[in-house]
């Protein structure tokens, strides 16, 4: 997902006008002569290919083609698409609801949005798209393999997954408008459990808000919270360092570091932990890339929470947007980001503390066994007033299935019950 950390714009002549390297390697006349030779290729197709040629869409694909060459996140984005990313990050965009990137060739799914169409559609992480409506995705780009995937409302559309060393299958999905709630939350009994399915421009707030909402329920028997950022793409820059200062009262949360020294940037949190310290607990996947990832590492670096899950995607660069005027805009990656250790997570990932993977908890029957209260005879407890009742806190259906949430709210217990104790 694109992170917007500066917005700057400039044209052919001013490229041509700065210093071309600073280790001298490529001269000004060399970069005229392939910027001519450029110009001799176009005009060549121009005239002389067997069909009539869009010039527009030649010079957009080689454009795209030079960025894409970069690495798989840089891209051109042409007007359309430009209008379509700035929706997208405001919290609601027309489309399928997946994050994509690209490799070797095919489109892979980073993460399904929560209650969109490719969520419902069981789409994972992981998973290769082949082919859109019967077409192969080889030889597209990501830009045009995403302009593909979108179409009107309602209308539907024939993906072919990939996933593992299993058989290829299809589905079908019906675009929608995709409104992204970012921030989702609620208690369970005397613990909170926040989930951030994206960073838009509203998941500060939906953060704040979501912490004040379950504080009013749990009132003072709040003993910590779930954090869950399993599946999340990414998304703002500012927004993940907004969330990670929310829950840090001081320290760096992220550092970036581009080409030049003089553009490092750093970020540190400000005075102020919505929980006052209470302990949490995030939860990632490979699904969780990119903000997530800054989040997630911040927390972790600074012990402020416990990691639990499995090792996230390893996104850790920075791409920024660059508008070309009315022609459309560059997503350009600028820099890598680092966690306050110094950390890059760059095709690495985040490891979390504990290591759960998903799984499928069974409830075992088991015969009630004799009991020291069965035996004839047996001693009365003169303490016991009344029947003691079998069983644990109620649990929400959602969490009672989810085998790695069900985890984290027991560590987040043991967390709880332990300060308690030593506080005593």
């Amino acid at each position: 997902m694109t992170f917007r950390t500066k917005v700057a714009a400039f044209g052919v002549a001013a490229f041509l006008a700065l210093p071309l390297g600073a280790s001298g390697q490529t001269n000004t006349s060399e970069t005229y002569r392939l910027i001519n030779l450029f110009g001799e290729v176009l005009d060549r197709v121009r005239t002389d290919y067997v069909e009539g040629v869009d010039e527009r869409k030649l010079i957009e694909d080689a454009i795209n083609g030079m960025l894409s060459a970069l690495d798989p996140h840089s891209s051109f984005m042409g007007a359309k698409s430009f209008r379509d990313m700035q929706v997208q990050t405001r919290g609601e965009f027309g489309g399928l609801g997946i994050e994509v990137t690209m490799e070797n060739g095919f489109v892979k799914v980073v993460s399904p949005i929560d209650e969109t169409p490719a969520a419902r559609a069981g789409l994972r992480p992981g998973d290769f798209v082949t082919h859109i409506d019967n077409d192969p995705v080889l030889g597209l780009t990501l830009q045009e393999a995403v302009e593909k995937m979108r179409g009107p409302v309602n209308s539907n559309i024939k993906l072919m997954i990939r996933r593992g060393a299993a058989d290829p299958f299809e589905v079908t999905l019906t675009r929608a408008v995709i409104r992204v709630q970012s921030v989702r939350s609620r208690v369970e009994g005397d613990l909170g459990y926040i989930r951030i399915t994206s960073f838009t421009e509203q998941t500060e707030s939906g953060v704040k808000n979501a912490v004040d909402r379950i504080k009013q329920q749990a009132g003072n028997k709040l003993r910590g919270v779930v954090l869950d950022m399993r599946n999340n793409p990414g998304g703002l820059l500012d927004q993940a360092i907004a969330v990670s200062d929310a829950f840090l009262d001081k320290g760096e949360i992220v550092s970036t570091r581009g080409r030049r020294g003089d553009e490092a940037q750093r970020f540190n949190a400000k005075p102020g932990d919505l929980l006052s310290g209470l302990p949490i607990v995030v939860l990632i996947n490979g699904g969780s890339a990119s903000a997530s990832e800054i989040v997630a590492g911040a927390l972790q670096d600074h012990r402020r929470a416990i990691l639990l899950g499995t090792r996230s995607f390893g996104k850790g660069s920075v791409q920024t947007i660059i508008p070309m005027g009315n022609q459309g805009a560059i997503r350009l990656t600028t820099a890598r980001y680092y966690t306050p250790s110094g950390r890059s997570i760059q095709a690495q990932g985040i490891d979390p503390d504990i290591v759960v993977e998903p799984a499928r908890l069974e409830k075992v029957d088991q015969p009630r066994g004799r009991r020291e209260s069965d035996l004839r005879g047996a001693l009365r407890n003169e303490q016991q007033s009344a029947p003691q009742q079998q069983g644990g806190e109620s649990a929400n259906a959602e969490s009672a299935e989810d085998y790695q949430l069900q985890r984290a709210f027991d560590l987040l217990r043991g967390l709880a019950l332990y300060n308690q104790r030593t506080a005593n």
